[in-house]
Parts: structure tokens; sequence; C-alpha cells
């Protein structure tokens, strides 16, 4: 059943959740720019483009610290979070996102630091009316406890977990809401990135894009990672250990696997010794080995890494060129 609630109900649910979790919510420090911030704040931005960093680094950071060291030899755990976390403000790709982690870090062995922050998570999206200038992003369809989707001035409340019903259940029915409309909107604007994404994804695992197409896009590429520091689904990291005082921390941190040192082996070998064959392994990584193992694509169609692409090789861009240039 759909609920209907406006922005006084909006803020008053916003501050019975944080009651009970860690609630971040989306704000725009600077125009052009939006962020979950810790609640309360005094404007929610309701509306804009994607939210930055990746909402996947609520439970995935950066910089993660895994255990550390005494002197005495002993190890101490990070602490588990004092509340569990709420992100409020999801988009349909930023859930997909999520939902792909949880499959990756959840295989075995089960990764404990990524479970510890997301375990016992709320999840709520936001769809309709709510992309840059108020454009229409596709409702959530799940991936999520509920969803509020944009309707004019207010929004209506969709439940797809018992949680997310708890949640609503005082809200009242918004009566009359049909979401047919919405659904066929949402399936179009879904399925034209999915369309594009399927027929470069078929190029390659045809072989029908020859090496020199990498060297081209290789050349262009500048080593700024920012295609992997953005996207929602990248999820290689490194681990480091530093010293702090007598202790010793183990922390994980981000990889990019634009970087020469990627896979460069203690003997000094490099399997992926090149950047064309980096930036071959990106895009196949994306489209051929990730439908391979895990039944979908490694990209969510959130435009994040074509938005931060200095050079314009981002997923869709290439895509683009691979599939004019050899369907």
């Amino acid at each position: 059943m759909l609920k209907t609630l406006d922005l006084p109900a909006l803020r008053q649910l916003l501050c019975a959740i944080a009651a009970e979790f860690e609630l971040r919510v989306p704000v725009q420090p600077a125009p052009g720019m939006r962020l979950l911030a810790p609640w309360p704040v005094a404007e929610i931005a309701l509306f804009g483009p994607p939210l930055q960093p990746k909402p996947t680094a609520a439970f995935f950071p950066q910089t993660q610290t895994l255990l550390t060291l005494g002197a005495d030899a002993s190890v101490e755990l990070p602490s588990p979070p004092v509340r569990p976390l709420a992100l409020f403000g999801l988009a349909r790709a930023d859930l997909q996102g999520i939902a792909f982690l949880d499959r990756f870090f959840s295989a075995p062995p089960a990764d404990d630091v990524y479970q510890r922050l997301r375990r016992d998570a709320l999840l709520i999206g936001l769809s309709g009316n709510c992309g840059t200038e108020r454009k229409f992003l596709p409702l959530a369809g799940g991936h999520c406890d509920f969803e509020l989707i944009a309707q004019g001035t207010g929004w209506w409340g969709r439940a797809h977990t018992p949680r997310g019903a708890h949640w609503l259940r005082e809200l009242p029915a918004a009566e009359g809401a049909d979401l047919t409309w919405l659904n066929e909107k949402s399936a179009q604007l879904i399925d034209e990135p999915q369309q594009l994404l399927a027929r470069a994804a078929k190029l390659l695992v045809q072989e029908r894009v020859p090496e020199e197409f990498w060297r081209e896009i290789a050349a262009r590429c500048i080593l700024c990672c920012g295609c992997n520091q953005v996207c929602p689904t990248c999820n290689c990291f490194c681990v480091e250990d530093q010293l702090r005082g007598t202790n010793v921390e183990r922390r994980r941190v981000w990889d990019s696997c634009q970087l020469d040192a990627f896979m460069r082996e203690a003997s000094g070998h490099n399997p992926l010794g090149t950047e064309a064959l980096r930036t071959r392994r990106r895009i196949f990584h994306k489209l051929v080995a990730d439908p391979q193992r895990w039944g979908e694509y490694g990209c969510v169609a959130c435009g994040r890494c074509d938005a931060a692409c200095p050079t314009g090789i981002g997923i869709f861009a290439l895509c683009e060129q691979l599939v004019a240039r050899y369907s």
C-alpha cells in the first residue's frame, strides 16, 4: 500500500528514525554538489545530482581499520558502531551498488569488517522527480527498506521490507495513487543504458574489439583513478600497516586497477603491464567477468565515472564508441 506525506511529515519521520539509527541525509554544501551528512540538518537536499562520495562508502570507506596489533602481541578489532546506520536519499543506482557490494562481501569467506557496518542498516530510497532540476529518476524497485517517490510538493511512501512497512505504518494511505505510468517510465529509463551495456558486452565476448582501440583509449588516460574512486561497485583494496606509537594499525585502502602497481608481482612481473591492458580489464571486468560471476553487470548506470573522467573515457563514453565502431 502506498502512503502519502508532506515535508513536515517527512521531517517528523526522519526524527523518529534518528532516535534509533545514525541517520545521514542529503545536503547541498555548494551548487551542483550533494552529499550525505549526519542528521539533523537545516535543509535537506531532496533533489539534485548524484550523491558524492558514493553511498557505498558508508559501508566500505576509502580507508578502514581492520585491526590493531599491540606491542604485547595483543589484537584489537574495531569497535562495532553504537547504532546502525540509516541512509536516506538513495537513488536506484545507489541501492544497486550497495546490493552488489553486499553480494561481494558476503561471498565466502564473508567480510566481517563490512558486515559490522552493513548489519541492521536501514536503507531509504528516493525516486520520482528528484534528479537535477527535478528530473525524473527511476523507481527503486527494491534493494531498500522503503522508498519515497517525489510527487509535486509531497511524496508517496512505498515499503519493500517489513521494517520499511513498520516506519510507514502511521502515514495515511495515498488514495487513488497509481504507479502504472511511473513503472513504465522507469522501465524505459532503465532499459536504454542496459541495452548499450549489452551491445558493448557482446562485442567484448565476441573479441571484436582490436587492441589498437585499447591503446588509443589508454593514451587518453591520465591515471587520476577518478573512475574507480566514484564507482559504487568498485571493491578493490590494498592492505597497509602503519605504526602508531607502540601499536601497528592495519588498514585497507581503496586500490585502482588503472595503476601500474595494481597487479605487479614481487618478482617484478606485471600481467597488466601496460595501460592498454589495464583499461581493457576495467571495462571487461564490469561487462563480462561480473555477469559471469554475479549474473549482472558491474555497472549500475549511475553515470559517475563519465562525469568524473576529465578525458571522456568513462564507461558509457567507451561503450558508445565500441558500438559505433565495431557493431
